[in-house]
Order: C-alpha cells, then structure tokens, then sequence
C-alpha cells in the first residue's frame, strides 16, 4: 500500500464495529528512555528501553439518541476494554496490520461546544497492558 487517503477506517471498542462514530484516530506507543551511560562510555550517553506505554486517541462524532455513542459509552466508563484499530475496513494482511490491544476507559465529556458548533467527544484512552500488531 503507498500514501493513501484515511476514508474506511475500522475500530473497534469491546468487539463492536464503532467505526461510524469516530472522525479521528491515533495510536500512540513510546517507551520510557533510561540513561546506562558509564565512566567508559567516553562522555557519550547510552540510552535504553524502559517502560513502554501508549494510548488511544479517538475524536466521536456526538449522538445522544436511544443506543447511540452517548448509551454506548457511558456504561463503559471506569472498566478496561479491547480495541482493535486498522487503517482501513478491508481485510487484515501484510498492507493492512491491525492494531489489538486492552484500553481504560477513564474519561468521557458528554457535552462540549459553542453554539452552531459540531458536537464532537475527544478523548484519550491508556494502553492497559501491551500493543501488539498482526497481519493475519
């Protein structure tokens, strides 16, 4: 796959397809940098791997209806749940890796915006444990 334009994304939050509500979305890794530079390095720093962490971020389109987003998400805040995220809705393979892994769903704003704006929820969710990606 070259450049390509971000129009089909799939994901997925506790196994369901919430695709139709989301206009955004980043996945974040990055580990912590630990300095093990010693007296025989030659004044060079070594940096190594620590800690890894990450997070999701996800901007939802707002929709207060009878089992919509705002029904959706309000009974899962506070609790971890899977995820799985992939550039577009085709099939997993080598040109379209999915991106698995547990999230905590700590934060959630119902209701934010200025008058004729579009109702939008950005939130960030923590990695709960490890990414992983596959491509079968």
């Amino acid at each position: 796959m070259a450049a390509f334009s971000m129009t089909d994304c799939y994901i997925a939050i506790a196994g369901v397809d919430r695709s139709q509500y989301i206009k955004s979305v980043t996945v974040h890794v990055e580990a912590a940098e630990l300095d093990s530079t010693d007296f025989a390095d030659s004044g060079w720093t070594v940096p190594i791997t620590g800690i890894k962490s990450g997070n999701v971020q996800l901007t939802f389109n707002q929709d207060m209806a009878a089992s919509q987003l705002d029904s959706i998400l309000w009974p899962l805040m506070f609790s971890t749940q899977t995820f799985e995220i992939r550039a577009t809705n085709s099939a997993v393979g080598t040109s379209n890796p999915k991106y698995t892994g547990s999230m905590l769903i700590r934060e959630y704003t119902p209701l934010t915006g200025g008058v004729g704006d579009l109702a939008e929820v950005s939130v960030t969710f923590p990695l709960s444990g490890a990414l992983t990606r596959a491509t079968a």
